[in-house]
């Protein structure tokens, strides 16, 4: 397996324009109007194709005009591409526009950071469109910014075959596979030196142990994702960040840099804890724009969490947040928001201890036919039901809450256990149709499962939309959690003091 360091390239674009070639112009006098002064094409990976950006020119005087010259100051040599007037290409000569009409030009870019600078991990880039020339010229500038990044990928073969993993076998003997490869020793310690971008499925080997340093990004291209096998380990190292830039924080999410992309659910697959890893520890992590941000199956089969999860954020996944299929799971400070299904699934029972998390979901994406949060001890395929025990579902502290009138829900079979306990939570259980009303599992009055529950009072979240969960000190979380169970700081790092606030994050006042 080889690193990339790799760059940032032309991409090709288009033009419109209302164009004829048989009217009289005037040459243009330098008077053009332009929809910006200055194109920035945003933060784009070595080597990776930037998006289409496009530019309006006016023509607001009352001639048709013609511009002698359109071209990039850089020349041939730039990296950006234009297309005007539906050529592609760097120069052109005898644009046309009529009076009180405009034209678009599209630009795009792709750059190699390894021919621009040999030692900087980030170059800005930048070029300039000119239009006409000498006393007439005017110019709208060119700017991105280009960022070096670690390249892993499963490895092409010369008959044209791509490196793939084998996930079992059908019915017929045949294996099935996914485009992926296996991290070597080199690979299995990302540091904060520069990011990484992943192509395919990453999977740490068995025995192995992926560590990911503090402050390091982890991107992923389309489909892709981190799978730890049997036998083997993650440890994500975060650590509490000072300022709004996360900068000691572990973030994984999509590949696509540009403002547009940074908040768009299914970039990439998930990370994927397999049947049998083990010691799976992550701290202080993003993780967004995911499919399903941590997918986990079955548990190491011993009495230790196959996962601990702390102080992590899991946002705008386009299917559940964290599915656990019969896993053994500590949570502390964990907040999910913004699932297209479940923020929260305890599929086919398992042992789960969460405590002082919020688990909201607020999509607007679309139709939502699951809760928050969903236990189960059971899992239905076409041809099967299996059945697990949940031999404990715990929840001290914590908030569920969301956009839908019920936001817990038990999914249980007779055929196995079905333990579950949830003490000083704010819940928005909220059954006005009465489905529920006879149904013990959800008798808030039985304090050997529900003690000290505050039901159906707005949390008073900051912004569920920007995914910023932060509770007012008003909130009726605030102070509701239990002391002597409560986590000593929240999972900004704040201290939590003597009455703790239920949820991820202790109140603050909001601003004005």
């Amino acid at each position: 397996m080889k690193y990339l360091f790799v760059f940032l390239s032309v991409g090709v674009i288009f033009f419109l324009s209302s164009c004829r070639k048989d009217f009289e112009t005037e040459p243009s006098s330098g008077n053009l109007e332009f929809s910006k002064d200055t194109v920035y094409l945003d933060t784009v990976f070595t080597n990776i194709g930037s998006s289409t950006y496009n530019l309006t020119v006016h023509n607001r005087s009352n001639e048709d005009i013609t511009i002698p010259t359109i071209k990039l100051g850089r020349g041939e040599s730039s990296n950006y591409r234009l297309n005007v007037d539906g050529i592609p290409g760097k120069s052109f000569e005898n644009i046309d526009i009529l009076a009180k009409d405009s034209i678009y030009i599209f630009v795009e870019t792709t750059n190699n950071i390894e021919e621009l600078t040999s030692s900087a991990t980030e170059f800005l880039y930048t070029d300039a469109i000119e239009f006409d020339s000498g006393s007439n010229q005017q110019k709208v500038e060119l700017v991105t910014l280009v960022q070096d990044a670690v390249f892993l990928y499963p490895e092409l073969f010369d008959d044209g075959t791509t490196e793939e993993l084998i996930f079992g076998y059908d019915e017929e003997g045949n294996p099935i596979t996914e485009k992926g490869f296996f991290l070597d020793d080199t690979e299995l310690n990302f540091t904060s030196e520069k990011p990484y971008v992943i192509y395919g499925l990453a999977a740490v080997p068995s025995g192995k142990t992926l560590t990911i340093d503090a402050g390091a990004r982890i991107h992923f291209h389309q489909e892709s994702g981190i799978i730890v096998a049997e036998n083997a380990s993650l440890q994500v190292n975060g650590e509490v960040s000072s300022t709004e830039n996360l900068e000691n924080e572990v973030i994984f999410e999509g590949d696509r840099l540009e403002p547009d992309f940074s908040d768009v659910p299914g970039q990439w697959f998930a990370i994927w804890l397999t049947d049998g890893s083990t010691n799976n520890t992550i701290n202080h992590a993003t993780i967004k724009n995911a499919t399903v941000g941590i997918l986990m199956d079955s548990n190491d089969g011993t009495n230790n969490p196959t996962l601990t999860v702390k102080n992590t954020q899991i946002y705008n996944s386009s299917n559940v947040g964290l599915l656990a299929r019969t896993g053994n799971v500590v949570g502390e400070n964990l907040a999910i928001n913004n699932s297209g299904q479940a923020s929260l699934n305890l599929s086919l029972g398992g042992k789960y201890n969460f405590t002082n998390c919020t688990f909201a979901n607020y999509w607007r994406n679309g139709f939502r036919n699951f809760p928050s949060v969903l236990i189960e001890n059971n899992l239905e395929t076409a041809e099967t039901l299996f059945v697990a025990d949940l031999t404990e579902a715990n929840f001290n502290n914590c908030i569920i809450y969301g956009n839908e009138n019920l936001e817990l829900l038990f999914n249980k079979v007779d055929d196995a256990a079905f333990n579950y306990k949830f003490e000083n939570c704010l819940i928005r259980f909220n059954d006005f149709q009465n489905q529920f009303t006879d149904n013990p599992l959800y008798n808030f009055e039985d304090t050997s499962v529900f003690e000290n529950i505050v039901l159906n009072e707005e949390p008073l979240f900051l912004n569920t939309e920007e995914n910023e969960l932060f509770i007012s000190e008003e909130s009726p979380a605030n102070g509701l959690a239990n002391p002597s169970t409560s986590t000593q700081v929240d999972i900004l790092g704040k201290p939590r003091g003597n009455n703790p606030d239920a949820g991820a994050y202790e109140s603050v006042t909001f601003p004005e």
